[in-house]
């Protein structure tokens, strides 16, 4: 009996890594003819998670797309978001599994952009104007966003409508993200501060550090 569990795991399993191969969506494959522009050798993996106005979504060559990853552009399927694309990934990039990109006006990630699991990435959040309103009720309000290029975007972490990376960055897992940060900057907490940066004259160093201070480190090492 237990060569025939053996025998029935090892064929399940082949059959599973089969259904994986085959369902992953690539340029080549149905699927991906759906979508606006997908590069020589993109791979969204199987099983996708929620993908729906694929005409308006970009994604660059070499781009790995984990497990139950979300694209999306608009508030659902079948709606005309005009003539441009909304939703751009660049070249190179790995989108973690579980992760969420949400695009209703703009939303630019650049190339090497790296990110962990159950990463959430929206231009679009509800608002609370009026407080005799339910807030679900409320018209969302767009900010484009922007992601740098050799970006990394730790585990869980949430970036917020009007985000606007630089190049280089660092996002701590778990941290919400919503501002500007200039390249090289390394960002955590709730709500998200910079916390670390690089200078070619202080190399990496937080916040308020200066120049005189790093020299007089340096003379007493």
């Amino acid at each position: 009996m237990s060569h025939v569990r053996r025998a029935a795991g090892a064929l399940i399993h082949r059959a599973y890594a089969a259904l994986r191969r085959a369902g992953a969506i690539s340029p080549s494959s149905p699927a991906g003819y759906r979508f606006r522009h997908l590069g020589q050798g993109v791979s969204i993996a199987f099983p996708p998670g929620a993908i729906f106005g694929e005409q308006w979504i970009e994604i660059g060559e070499g781009t790995l797309i984990g497990e139950r990853v979300s694209l999306s552009c608009g508030m659902g399927p079948g709606v005309d978001l005009g003539p441009d694309s909304i939703l751009r990934i660049g070249g190179s990039c790995s989108i973690g599994r579980g992760s969420h990109v949400v695009a209703h006006q703009s939303i630019d990630i650049g190339d090497h952009v790296f990110t962990g699991p159950y990463v959430y990435i929206t231009d679009q959040n509800h608002v609370y104007d009026d407080p005799e309103v339910p807030i679900g009720r409320q018209w969302p309000r767009n900010s484009p966003v922007s992601i740098g290029s050799g970006s990394w975007l730790g585990a869980g972490a949430i970036i917020l409508p009007g985000t606007r990376l630089g190049r280089q960055c660092v996002v701590a897992g778990g941290a919400v993200v919503r501002g500007e940060f200039p390249d090289h900057s390394v960002v955590a907490g709730i709500p998200a501060k910079l916390v670390r940066r690089y200078d070619p004259a202080l190399g990496w160093h937080s916040p308020g550090t200066s120049a005189i201070t790093s020299l007089d480190r340096q003379a007493t090492a």
